[in-house]
Formats: C-alpha cells, sequence, structure tokens
C-alpha cells in the first residue's frame, strides 16, 4: 500500500525523524489557513505546496512550487489543485491531484550551505536482508546516479538478528562527509529512520531529498513510503491512510470481490487459478504472439458468481482482443469450473471476445465435454501447447 508524502512524515516523525512540517488542504482556502497556521508554529514566510499523489517525480510535472506568500500560496494552489499531474512515473494522463501538503521552507540562509542526500531503507532480495541505500546525491533520479555515477552509491545491510548497529548508522554519516553536529544529527537519523521502517512492515522508506539545513539539522523533505499488505492486519492506522482514488478502480473492484488482479497493457485476459499458473500463463500468451493484459488469480473456488465476476472485470479492459482461462483441477474439480464458465456466460448475455479455456487435472475429460458442448463461442483446450495454438489462431 502506497502512502501520500504527508502519510509518510506521519509516521516518520512518530519514531522520532525529523520532517520538513506541513499541512495537508483541499481548497485554495484551506491551503492559505494551512499556511497562516504554519507560519505561528515554525516561523516560516515562505511555502511550498506540493501535489498529494502517488507518483514521483511531481517536480518536474509542475507538482511543486515555491510561494514567497500567502497570495502565491492561494495562486498555486488553485492552479495545483484539481489538475491532471504527469510525471516520469504516472501514464499520459497523468494523476488528478485532489490534495497539497502546504510544507515550510527548510532551505533558509545560514553558517553554512544546505546539502541534498538520498537514502532509502529496502529489502535485498539477493541476500534477504534489508538495507540501507545512500547517496550524497540528493535530489536527482537515484536511477540516473546509478547508471551514471554508481560509485557514489552506497548500501548498509542490517542482520536481522540484531538490528542496525551504532557503528552502522555512524558509517553512514561518514560516507556522506559529514562531521561535527550533522554527524551526529545524520546517525540520530539514520537510526529512527530503519526504526520507523522495520516497526512499521514497510517494503519501502524513500527519503530525497534528505536535507543537511544551513544549521546542521538533518531532516526528510520528502517521503515515498511503501507498506507491507500483508501486515496491514497489524496496523489498523495505517490500513486507514489507504486512498483508493490514487489505485486503479478495477483493482480495487477485485480486491473487494476477493479476487487478485492486477491491471497490465495487453490485449488477452488472463483467468487463472495459482500465482506460478497465471505466471506461466503470461510467458504462454507472449510465446503465442499476444500481450497479456492483466494477472487474474481466482483462487481455489472458481463456482459461477466467482468466475462472472472475473469475467466482468477483464472485460472492463477495451484492448482485450481474447481471454485465457487457465485452470488446473486439484483443489477444485474440473467440471464444476467449466459449468461455473458456461453459467457466468449465460448469465452475462453476449461476450464480444472469444474464450479460450484450459482445463486440467481432476475430471478434466468432462469438463471438456461440457464446454464443448454448450453451444457457447468457448474454445476448449486440455494441454498446454493447445491452448497456446487457440490463442494464436484468435489474434491472427
Amino acid at each position: 500500500m502506497n502512502l501520500h508524502e504527508y502519510q509518510g512524515k506521519e509516521i516518520l516523525s512518530s519514531f522520532g525523524v525529523e520532517i520538513q512540517r506541513g499541512i495537508v488542504a483541499q481548497t485554495p482556502e484551506g491551503a492559505v489557513a494551512a499556511a497562516n497556521k504554519l507560519s505561528e508554529e515554525t516561523g516560516t514566510e515562505w511555502y511550498v505546496v506540493k501535489a498529494q499523489v502517488h507518483a514521483g517525480g511531481r517536480g518536474k510535472g509542475g507538482g511543486v512550487k515555491l510561494a514567497k506568500s500567502r497570495e502565491e500560496v492561494a495562486r498555486i494552489s488553485g492552479e495545483i489543485i484539481g489538475m491532471n499531474l504527469i510525471t516520469p512515473q504516472t501514464s499520459a494522463e497523468g494523476k488528478k491531484v485532489h490534495q497539497v501538503l502546504i510544507a515550510e521552507d527548510v532551505y533558509y540562509p545560514g553558517a553554512s550551505e544546505p546539502e541534498e542526500y538520498y537514502m532509502s531503507v529496502l529489502l535485498n532480495r539477493a541476500t534477504g536482508r534489508n538495507m540501507i541505500m545512500y547517496s550524497t546525491e540528493g535530489g536527482m533520479d537515484i536511477e540516473t546516479v546509478a547508471e551514471k555515477t554508481p560509485h557514489l552509491i552506497f548500501t548498509e545491510e542490517i542482520d536481522p538478528a540484531v538490528g542496525l548497529q551504532p557503528f552502522q548508522a555512524r558509517k553512514v554519516a561518514f560516507n556522506l562527509g559529514l562531521s561535527g553536529q550533522a554527524f551526529k544529527q545524520m546517525t540520530k537519523f539514520v537510526t529512527a529512520l530503519y526504526n520507523a521502517y522495520d516497526a512499521s512492515d514497510s517494503s519501502l522508506f524513500e527519503i530525497n531529498p534528505v536535507l543537511k539545513t544551513s544549521d546542521d539539522r538533518v531532516i526528510a523533505v520528502d517521503a515515498k513510503v511503501t507498506i507491507d499488505d500483508n501486515a496491514l492486519y497489524r496496523h489498523k492506522d495505517y490500513a486507514s491512510m489507504r486512498d483508493l482514488r490514487e489505485e486503479n478502480p478495477v483493482e480495487v473492484e477485485a480486491k473487494e470481490a476477493g479476487l487478485n488482479y492486477v491491471d497490465l497493457d495487453g490485449n488477452v485476459g488472463c483467468m487463472v487459478n495459482g500465482a506460478g499458473l497465471a505466471m506461466a500463463t503470461m510467458d504462454l500468451i507472449k510465446q503465442a504472439g499476444g500481450e497479456p493484459a492483466n494477472f487474474l488469480d481466482v483462487g481455489g473456488t472458481a463456482d459461477a458468481e466467482r468466475v462472472e465476476t472475473a469475467f466482468k472485470l477483464i472485460l472492463k479492459d477495451p484492448n482485450v482482443k481474447a481471454i485465457l482461462v487457465n485452470i488446473f483441477g486439484g483443489i477444485v474439480r474440473c467440471d464444476r469450473v467449466a459449468q461455473g464458465i458456461v453459467d457466468a456466460y449465460k448469465n452475462m448475455g453476449t461476450i464480444n471476445v472469444p474464450i479460450i479455456v484450459r482445463l486440467q487435472g481432476t475430471n478434466a475429460d468432462i469438463a471438456k465435454e461440457l464446454i464443448d458442448n454448450s453451444g457457447l463461442d468457448v474454445h476448449s483446450a486440455i494441454e498446454f501447447q493447445e491452448a497456446a495454438d487457440k490463442v494464436q489462431a484468435v489474434l491472427a
């Protein structure tokens, strides 16, 4: 589950991470009120207006702007709220902005120049350990840094048996070239950041930039946070932060129906039971010259109601030219699945794309007879290759 910047900062702050303070607003009037309150609390007279959408690169799309007065806060907020923000991480249509974060200006003048760093905490899947990834090149796309100057990216792996050790936090501060008060503040920041990541059951905490201010404070200016969905039962307060407006509506509908669905860009819809079989099915579609339009795991039960729901979800995508149903009858009998497909098809009336059904396992032969004798525009198959050939034929 992805969070907005202001939500991620709330979590960080609760674990002692110093953040760029801000107040979220849904209207220009609310933004001015937020600026007034922020000035009272922090003394800031300049404000950063930030679009709150689940996408990086907001500044490149005009979603992050500096306001030097309350009047500018109102004008800029009015321009950003309601716009379709297009960034390198959104579709061509962009994402509609429903709210903005009015944040304090932390780039104030002082004894030294502010400096920006990059820092994230995530799982290193190669080693099965959490790691801190960091760089002196903050405020830039980390992918660009990795491509052009990989020597400027450092990593620190954490032994899960003992957690982050003090010497590791000090090593991070040292590699960032810090000393004195800034060194102490960075070690404190790194420790609190890792504790927030670990205790919140997150899969990603990315802070870009981490700012060393001119008076040697170390604060999180941004926050990209992804919480592990499988751990949300332990964090009811975090679960309430989910913003369904930011998610694919078909995926939201599928989740409410108890189906695992991921929208893709292809032309062949998939209905499969089991994640491994689903991945193999998508490979099959690619080999047949098609492109998978979705990942859809209907699970161990595939009655008429569940199959009908799955068909409706797939057919919401106008790019779907065919549907491949690939079910292994282990937990559920193939003839039950076949009857569910027939009943669902009849309940829905006309389906304007060809359907290829491959059922293998318990009672697969009976299932094929049911499909073949249904009188519906459904092509049955038993072997994997046979299903691939039929996908290829209907796409030709």
